[in-house]
């Protein structure tokens, strides 16, 4: 007889060409943040067909499963996003997307394909589970506002846990990067307003110059991070957009507006950065005669930060259905898991995949036998969880 993690693997194993087909269909019909409807609809199809209950939440666009233990127990959550990006597609694959200008591009449809197996599997095996796996399915995650909904939605009532992954391009394929603590960047959006005096830009002398304050503006918010942050604490400040002008070559305008993006990963560092660069905005501005005002944009996410137990829960599950664990390299990509692990301890992981470009990219790929890997993974992760 077959133990527990071998009917795991057995069942993965025996779901892989679904699984695979599942994720093609999912990627020909890319829908952007928000617009998920279709990708709702059939998610919901797939997990009622297989007899898997969906909860009525207050939801646009996304969808939370339960697999229901014979036994009450606890209830773990494992997240997939669901929402493509605005890509033109450029891989040639006789599955790529049908709607022009879309794409998944950042392998949603991989997260989506992966957790359908999980869910699966658990379902042949909810006999003989004590308590309850909650499979989240959330919409914009590339907004960083599809987490937040799904918690106001009442997703994680009752959870003790959560447990997420992310496709990684440049680790090998099968393997699983796990890492206590930070893992992604708490992200921020700042928007400068730069007032000047416009005029002719043959007597700059009778102007305030909005694009030379801003350009200083841009060079002086470096040292935000080179000067006024430890060395030893991550943090990156970059200005991603500088708009002045309508395009005269000899008019001087009276504005700028800039708009970057702040990520950090030390909590103390994130809550003095706006102090910090609005001191530095205001300060240069006035020393080219120009004033200037930052504003923090609402909507920022959260740090990563893995929960050492989960990591080590997540480590013991990878081990157990045979899939190499290296340490988990982090990045200052930002990700809105981390509004989960806000409320409850959650582990969120890497999953390799070997594709030879990044995410968003237009060529960007996966390896799709890693697909019912990742489900084995997470339908023993579930399992060990409910124990």
């Amino acid at each position: 007889m077959l133990n527990l993690t071998e009917r795991i693997l057995s069942l993965a194993a025996d779901l892989t060409p679904r699984l695979i087909e599942m994720r093609r269909t999912l990627h020909r019909h890319p829908e952007v943040s928000g617009e998920e409807y279709w990708t709702t609809q059939q998610l919901k199809l797939w997990l009622t067909e297989a007899g898997i209950a969906v909860l009525d939440l207050p939801l646009a666009t996304g969808l939370v499963a339960e697999i229901r233990g014979a036994q009450p127990g606890p209830v773990v959550a494992l997240r997939a996003d669901i929402d493509a990006l605005p890509v033109a597609e450029e891989t040639g694959l006789q599955y790529a997307s049908e709607v022009p200008g879309k794409m998944h591009a950042c392998g949603h449809d991989f997260h989506m394909a992966t957790m359908l197996g999980a869910a699966l599997v658990l379902k042949a095996m909810e006999g003989e589970l004590t308590g309850t796996v909650r499979v989240l399915f959330q919409a914009a995650e590339e907004t960083a506002s599809g987490a937040a909904a799904l918690i106001r939605a009442g997703a994680l009532e009752g959870v003790t846990a959560v447990l997420g992954a992310h496709n990684k391009p440049d680790l090998a394929s099968g393997h699983v990067g796990i890492k206590v603590g930070p893992l992604m960047a708490a992200v921020d959006t700042i928007a400068i307003h730069v007032e000047g005096k416009g005029g002719h830009g043959a007597i700059p002398d009778l102007t305030v110059d909005p694009v030379v304050a801003g350009s200083a503006i841009v060079m002086a918010l470096q040292t935000a991070v080179s000067r006024n942050t430890s060395p030893l604490e991550p943090a990156v400040v970059s200005i991603c957009t500088f708009q002045a002008g309508s395009g005269a070559h000899n008019v001087i305008p009276p504005s700028a507006t800039l708009l970057g993006t702040v990520r950090t990963f030390n909590p103390a560092v994130r809550a003095r950065m706006p102090e910090l660069l609005e001191r530095i905005v205001t300060e240069v501005a006035a020393g080219y005669g120009a004033r200037a005002t930052l504003r923090l944009m609402p909507g920022g996410t959260p740090a990563v930060m893995n929960d050492a137990g989960m990591a080590d829960l997540m480590r013991q599950a990878a081990e157990a259905v045979g899939m190499p664990v290296s340490e988990a390299v982090p990045t200052m990509g930002g990700e809105d898991f981390a509004e989960y692990q806000q409320v409850v301890p959650g582990c969120f992981v890497w999953l390799g995949t070997g594709c030879p470009e990044s995410w968003h990219h237009p060529r960007f790929v996966v390896d799709e036998s890693v697909i019912s890997k990742g489900a084995a993974l997470f339908a023993q992760a579930a399992v060990l969880a409910l124990k």
